[in-house]
C-alpha cells in the first residue's frame, strides 16, 4: 500500500487527536504537524454512544466513544469538503472500532490504510515507522 504525498494521518485515542500530513512521497513519509483539531465529543445520551447503566458503569468508555464519533464528523466533513483526498488512521483499537461506526461512505474511499495501535504518546519517528511498515 502506497501513502502518498499530502495524505493526511490521524492519529487517535479516546482523548487526544494529532494530525498530519505526509509531504513525503510513497518512497520516504516525512510527516509535518497539522494544526489542533477541537474536536466536539457527541452527546453521552446519544443512541450511537450508548448509555451509562448500573449494566455498563464505566463513564469514561461512553466519553471514550464520544470523542471518537466527534473525531468521525471532522474526519467526515474534511473529506466531504475535498480537504481530505487520501487518510490514514492510527488509532487505539476501541477507538478505531468507534470511528468505523462512523465512516460516511466519501471517507471509506478515501481511507488508504488503518492502524490498530494507540500511538498518541509516541514521536513523529514512530508514527513514521509505522506507516513504512504499513506500507510494507
Amino acid at each position: 500500500m502506497q501513502i502518498p504525498n499530502q495524505t493526511v494521518v490521524a492519529v487517535a485515542d479516546g482523548e487526544k487527536l494529532n494530525m498530519f500530513r505526509n509531504s513525503g512521497d510513497e518512497r520516504e513519509i516525512k510527516l509535518v504537524a497539522l494544526d489542533d483539531v477541537d474536536i466536539e465529543a457527541a452527546a453521552a445520551g446519544s443512541a450511537s454512544v450508548g448509555r451509562t447503566s448500573s449494566a455498563n458503569p464505566d463513564g469514561g468508555q461512553s466519553e471514550e466513544a464520544g470523542f471518537a464519533v466527534g473525531i468521525a464528523e471532522m474526519l467526515n466533513r474534511r473529506v466531504l469538503n475535498g480537504n481530505v483526498k487520501s487518510l490514514v488512521v492510527i488509532a487505539a483499537p476501541r477507538t478505531l472500532g468507534e470511528l468505523r461506526k462512523q465512516y460516511h461512505k466519501n471517507l471509506e474511499a478515501a481511507l488508504i490504510g488503518e492502524i490498530p495501535k494507540d500511538l498518541t504518546g509516541h514521536t513523529l519517528q514512530d508514527i513514521e515507522k509505522a506507516l513504512v511498515a504499513l506500507n510494507g
